[in-house]
């Protein structure tokens, strides 16, 4: 075989060699988008109704896991801890919002979503609260 005929098969094999890795790329990042698109889809918000708020509220904590925490008491009493700074108020159902009752910060009802696990309180007007739901603290009632 001649020289110049090696060199035509290499060149062709070189190319078919990078056509079979970007069709390899190219499914491998297709998979990729269909996986992250089934983990949005997994994780769609919902509006949770007055008995959910309650279910997942009661004797947990919503916090930003760094700057605040809102303790929610069975019996209705609400620990505010933010930057160091401990209120207390109240905190109920009202239809299929809930409602905080705190000096410092006004009352304000909100309505409640929940993307996988992060939660957010939307009032009427003004910025929402958001975080993660977990257990309250037991047995330190005061550990910010």
């Amino acid at each position: 075989m001649s020289e110049g005929v090696q060199k035509v098969r290499l060149a062709e094999s070189k190319s078919q060699l990078a056509r079979r890795l970007i069709a390899a790329l190219a499914t491998g990042i297709g998979g990729l988008v269909t996986l992250d698109a089934g983990f949005v889809a997994a994780e769609s918000v919902r509006t949770l109704t007055g008995a959910q708020i309650r279910a997942a509220f009661t004797g947990k904590q919503l916090t930003d896991e760094v700057h605040y925490r809102f303790v929610y008491d069975g019996d209705g009493t609400l620990r505010t801890y933010s930057m160091g700074v401990k209120q207390v108020g109240k905190w109920r159902i009202q239809k299929d919002e809930i409602c905080l009752y705190i000096t410092d910060m006004g009352d304000d009802c909100y309505r409640v979503t929940q993307s996988g696990k992060r939660f957010e309180l939307k009032p009427g007007p003004g910025g929402p609260i958001d975080g993660i739901l977990e257990p309250a603290y037991r047995g330190d009632r005061e550990k910010p």
